[in-house]
């Protein structure tokens, strides 16, 4: 662990001024006699004419003055190489016999659909089947559409599918049954209009159907509220509710196991992001899992598998937090709790993902957000652990099964921050054989000049903070370097030393300093580490963010004139309290698709079901904590920021788009450094092809490098 010093031992030694420990204090609380009135309301009709207008004008200004140099042009022509590269990895998974796989390309911005089988997907060029064409479809229905990647198709036969496209990559999803063997859309066939919704498979001629059926149908969230059972031939009006559930609820849906011999039916009602009730439909009844809401559930076969967020006492015992736990599923439901310990937490030690082949099971691991796989087998006994030998260890790897129902082999993706993926073939029954490299990505840019470390900085109640750093092998640590740094802190999603190739291209292979944080709110510790800064505790990853900011400058690795932070949706909402809280840290900030009014978060789109998150503004005790980290109502006019970029897509209906237009014409208004873009199309991804992500990519990487560069 690197120790600490303090701000003054710092300013003693030279290394800071006094004045520049005031930095390490949070400078925004809520800005004092600002009303709640809220002039910019206008700014939320997302296509609104005037705000459209607006957005076009101010679209064009940051055009203007970022993407007409030299620079942005070289910026703009490199990533659309990286994105749109031919030699990238096509990730497949497995249907019957076919494995599948959408790809985009130069030639396909919208992207191709596609099968081949796995002796083709062995070889360096494989041969593949082209079963939807998406630009070709968009030309023929004068459509926007962009793939929607959830793609159910029936099986065994696995011939008719449930495919979802999206108008302009919104949540929003139209969903078509597509024959396989005759490469067509099915004539009459299921087909539900656009609306956050879904189709499932019952089987040939039924299906599971969860939409915007009318008034009352839908969550305060937004989502669908009711499962119907949906007769092919028949009016979706005239389908048969099975299920039904409140208002205040997140969504609820349906599903089907279609695996021999455990074909049963379940309905999941997610009472808020993290809150699940599981129901067992069979016999036209609907028998409640009996499950407590802080405790994760998933039936696969014979078994039941179990994750607690928090403590739970059952049968006898408590299984702490994040443990993962398997009982036989009739057993479970006959009353039984006892339960086999399949994992169990460290201090450094949480469970990244499992899952399920024809015999085995097998665990990928976070050891101080490094990974490892174990194979667990059932036997007689118990479960009888092995690792999975052979797997490199330079970065994170994952594993996911080939096909669950059918086969022991697995497929395990490695990569790191400086290293290309690797995809990889392995047989759970046989772990200490070494996998079967299947192909590798080659390098997008040039990291032979740069080195990965981990580091750990000291948060301000004394927590030890990892932090991925990809710094210049010949870095002059006078804090100089210009340096990115980039996180997210929410909803117990963990930030993962990912190859980057568009990041490598625009920032490190130009001398950038890349730092990837750790902080509390994500899920590199498991759900304490999550837990740690829920609701009133939002603060805690705040204070780890600028503690590794802080340690960047104590290292003399950078210094705020020239770090720069991004931020993308929670982490949108994270740069944006950096911005208001923490300015003096910053020479540039980023918040992209990002939340920013926590006042009205819960009232645009699906705010409401982030609440378990954030809590409820509409309650006054918890609006009082809230407030404390709503960058729109702790701008302070009379403060000085560093320059900020917002970006935001007008085709998101995740994250509202008023977030980054509001805050953007306060900060315009008041005469702030402040730019902003919003992409037409993209949904919360921000872009719907590569040509537009490489434009957004691009305006980003300009303006840090005009920002931060010496």
């Amino acid at each position: 662990m690197i120790m600490k010093m303090t701000c003054f031992a710092l300013a003693l030694l030279g290394a800071m001024s006094l004045a520049g420990c005031d930095s390490a204090k949070p400078q925004a609380e809520v800005a004092g006699g600002q009303s709640d009135t809220d002039s910019y309301l206008w700014l939320e009709e997302v296509e609104a004419p005037r705000a459209l207008e607006w957005v076009r004008k101010h679209n064009a200004a940051t055009t203007s003055e970022l993407a007409s140099s030299p620079r942005f042009q070289k910026l703009e022509t490199d990533l659309l190489d990286v994105l749109g590269s031919d030699q990238r990895i096509p990730t497949a998974f497995r249907q019957g016999d076919w494995y599948y796989n959408f790809w985009t390309d130069k030639q396909h911005p919208r992207g191709i659909w596609r099968r081949t089988t796995l002796a083709e997907y062995r070889k360096a060029e494989p041969a593949w089947q082209k079963l939807i064409d998406l630009d070709a479809l968009n030309e023929a229905e004068g459509e926007n559409w962009v793939w929607h990647h959830r793609t159910e198709c029936l099986k065994p036969e696995y011939r008719r599918c449930l495919v979802q496209l999206s108008r302009g990559g919104s949540d929003a999803t139209v969903t078509r049954e597509f024959d396989i063997e005759r490469k067509e859309w099915v004539k009459g066939g299921f087909s539900l209009p656009e609306a956050k919704g879904e189709l499932t498979w019952i089987d040939r001629d039924t299906v599971y159907a969860t939409t915007d059926f009318g008034e009352g149908s839908l969550t305060e969230s937004g989502y669908p509220r009711i499962v119907k059972e949906w007769k092919r031939g028949t009016p979706l009006e005239s389908a048969a509710v099975v299920f039904e559930g409140e208002p205040k609820d997140t969504r609820v849906s349906a599903m089907r196991s279609l695996t021999t011999g455990f074909e049963r039916h379940f309905i999941v009602r997610s009472v808020d992001f993290f809150t699940s009730k599981l129901y067992l439909r069979a016999d036209g009844r609907l028998t409640e899992i009996d499950v407590p809401g802080f405790v994760g559930a998933n039936v696969q076969r014979e078994w039941i598998f179990l994750t607690p967020r928090e403590p739970w006492q059952v049968g006898g015992r408590t299984y702490p937090a994040g443990a993962y736990l398997a009982a036989k599923f009739d057993d479970y439901m006959a009353g039984k709790r006892e339960f086999d310990v399949l994992f169990e937490p460290t201090q450094s030690r949480s469970l990244l993902t499992a899952t399920l082949t024809r015999n085995h099971l097998v665990l990928t691991l976070l050891d101080d957000v490094k990974s490892r796989i174990e194979v667990l087998t059932h036997e007689p006994d118990g479960w009888k652990h092995t690792m999975l030998q052979g797997v490199p260890e330079n970065g994170i790897a994952f594993a996911n099964a080939d096909e669950p129902d059918e086969s022991d082999l697995i497929w395990v993706s490695v990569e790191g921050l400086l290293t290309p993926k690797t995809l990889l073939l392995a047989d759970a029954s046989a772990p200490a054989k070494t996998p079967t490299r299947i192909r590798g990505e080659p390098a997008m840019f040039d990291a032979s000049k740069h080195v990965v470390e981990q580091r750990f900085a000291t948060s301000g109640d004394g927590t030890r903070v990892p932090y991925f750093l990809v710094r210049p092998i010949s870095l002059a640590y006078d804090g100089k370097a210009p340096t990115l740094l980039s996180g997210y802190g929410g909803f117990q999603i963990s930030s993962y030393p990912f190859y980057d190739g568009s990041m490598g291209k625009a920032w490190l292979e130009d001398g950038g300093v890349y730092v990837l944080a750790n902080i509390r709110g994500g899920g590199e510790y498991g759900p304490s580490w999550h837990r740690a800064a829920l609701k009133q505790n939002r603060h805690k990853a705040y204070e780890d963010f600028s503690a590794v900011a802080q340690d960047l400058f104590e290292q003399k690795i950078t210094s705020p004139k020239h770090l720069g932070i991004r931020g993308i949706s929670n982490g949108g909402l994270l740069t944006g309290n950096m911005l208001v809280q923490y300015p003096d840290l910053f020479g540039a900030v980023i918040s992209q698709v990002p939340l920013l009014d926590m006042k009205r978060y819960n009232k645009l789109l699906a705010g409401a079901s982030w609440m378990a998150e954030y809590g409820n503004p509409d309650i006054p005790e918890e609006w009082a904590f809230i407030r404390k980290f709503s960058p729109y109502h702790l701008f302070n006019p009379k403060k000085d920021y560093p320059p900020t970029l917002l970006l935001t897509s007008t085709r998101d209906d995740r994250v509202h788009p008023g977030h980054a237009r509001k805050m953007f014409a306060k900060m315009h208004d008041a005469g702030k450094h402040v730019r902003y873009y919003e992409n037409i199309e993209g949904g919360h991804g921000g872009a719907a092809d590569n040509r537009q992500a490489a434009y957004m990519d691009a305006l980003a990487y300009q303006f840090l490098w005009s920002r931060l560069a010496d």
